[in-house]
């Protein structure tokens, strides 16, 4: 019941592109924006154009269509008329690797950059984004550098299950300056809706065919990063970057069970044996958040000792307590505070399922076997 606590105070530490410039450094490195995209018909426009709205004085931005059934590199071509955008294809996807990764790796192939951003199709840009995190970046003598920004979330089980996932995520590794400063390799993380990398780094350690074969690239990235030598810098950027992941409960099932398996067995600690132990310790998080509620709806049909019900009572108003906490902090309705149960069965469900399929990974009508 402590742990509600100890996050909260760890993520209180974490930094914000808000205390940095909106305006470019003096002789400001060229960016190159990588944005792959596999049936993005939906935001590729948006993106794009939000992009493209930056201030930052030398930028080109490369889509990538891998290869779209909906027409995605011709919306994203007729999206605006500038000719800092172009629109390229990434080929066939070569045995072993992940579409993301490829098409991410062929961007950077045709891009000129010093600094690659690869940033997703369902995000927008604020104007400033990319000159606040250059210039952090450089302050904080970064070689990857990676920005938070807000969850937008439009549903019903958007807003039930979302904020389940983070704060378990928010439980597990703090603030970006807990992850920023942790000496530990399994503690690193990066978020691949904006992944900010030094090309002369991104070279070095062989583009993405380091983390072709991996679902979480992001989290691999940094982890093998920081394993080089590499520093490894997080930052909030809630302000600047805004993304809606899935729409539905249905892209919610299909889109963490893609992830939080396959990926998170990267990020437990102790080798083997945390791996063995890690579906354990994933599904630990959502049963502690519905048990208590479980306990005192039993409370009212069956007697139970007075012990285990204060216990329930005890875990239920600190997660009551917690729960508005958490949906102040992403300023989402109120009302939502009360079905925290609901929302941690649904978590418990779809972290089972990813569970049952291991490392098979099934997305965007593609199957891949995770490494």
């Amino acid at each position: 019941m402590l742990t509600p606590i100890i996050t909260t105070l760890r993520v209180r530490g974490s930094k914000s592109l808000d205390d940095e410039s909106p305006h470019a450094p003096d002789d400001p490195p060229s960016v190159s924006v990588v944005i792959p995209a596999r049936n993005e018909a939906r935001n590729i426009e948006q993106c794009v154009r939000s992009v493209l709205s930056s201030g930052y004085p030398r930028l080109d931005v490369t889509v990538v269509d891998d290869g779209s059934t909906d027409g995605t590199g011709d919306i994203a071509r007729r999206a605006v008329n500038d000719k800092r955008l172009r629109v390229i294809e990434s080929g066939a996807l070569p045995q072993g690797w992940f579409g993301k990764q490829w098409a991410s790796e062929s961007g950077a192939r045709a891009s000129t950059g010093e600094v690659l951003l690869f940033t997703d199709a369902d995000t927008i840009h604020s104007p400033d984004l990319i000159t606040r995190s250059v210039n952090m970046m450089i302050r904080r003598n970064a070689d990857l550098f990676s920005v938070v920004g807000r969850q937008e979330l439009g549903s019903f089980w958007e807003r039930v299950i979302q904020p389940q996932v983070f704060a378990t995520m928010s439980v597990r590794y703090g603030g970006t300056e807990s992850i920023t400063k942790s000496p530990r390799v399994k503690d690193k993380i990066a978020n691949g809706q904006c992944l900010f990398v030094r090309r002369e780094t991104y070279d070095e350690l062989g583009g993405h065919s380091l983390v072709k074969s991996h679902v979480a690239e992001d989290l691999m990235m940094a982890q093998r990063y920081f394993a080089r030598g590499k520093r490894v810098v997080l930052a909030q950027g809630t302000g600047q970057l805004s993304t809606r992941m899935y729409t539905s409960l249905r892209e919610l099932i299909h889109g963490w069970g893609k992830n939080v398996f396959a990926g998170g067995r990267d990020a437990m600690p102790a080798g083997k044996f945390g791996q063995l132990l890690f579906p354990f310790a994933l599904l630990s998080g959502p049963v502690f958040g519905f048990v208590p509620t479980l306990v005192l709806i039993g409370g009212l049909f069956v007697p139970l000792g007075p012990s285990l019900l204060l216990w329930a009572v005890i875990a239920e108003l600190s997660l009551f307590i917690w729960w508005i906490y958490i949906y102040r902090s992403i300023r989402e309705p109120q009302w939502y505070v009360p079905l925290f149960p609901l929302g941690a069965v649904a978590v418990f469900l779809i972290f089972l399922r990813a569970i049952v399929r291991g490392q098979r990974v099934v997305w965007k009508d593609r199957e891949y076997v995770s490494r």
